[in-house]
């Protein structure tokens, strides 16, 4: 059971578990919104105002935000380092050959 306004556990399962390329627009773009919705309802609302369930389930959505955020930080990171790397040689064959 998910408190008032907010979206059950099992609704936000199904909205990870449906592949993106299997989702109309309007679908994407309805769980956008109402996932964003729910994270600042989430973070609004005191622990001690929300279900068991719901508790739960904020726990583990923000455990799985996290994960997402660490993992697109450590990609940026690998992005990062292999253009700084491409630079590199681009400037040191740049100066071998005279140009720049």
């Amino acid at each position: 059971m998910s408190d008032l306004g907010r979206k059950s556990f099992t609704d936000q399962a199904t909205d990870k578990v449906t592949p993106e390329s299997q989702k109309p627009t309007s679908q994407r773009l309805g769980d956008t919104a109402s996932g964003a919705y729910d994270r600042a309802a989430g973070a609004a609302q005191p622990g001690s105002q929300k279900s068991s369930a719901q508790g739960a389930s904020d726990t583990l959505r923000s455990g799985s935000d996290d994960a997402a955020n660490q993992s697109r930080g450590m990609a940026q990171s690998a992005a990062d380092t292999v253009g700084s790397a491409t630079q590199g040689v681009k400037d040191t064959m740049g100066s071998a050959t005279g140009n720049r």
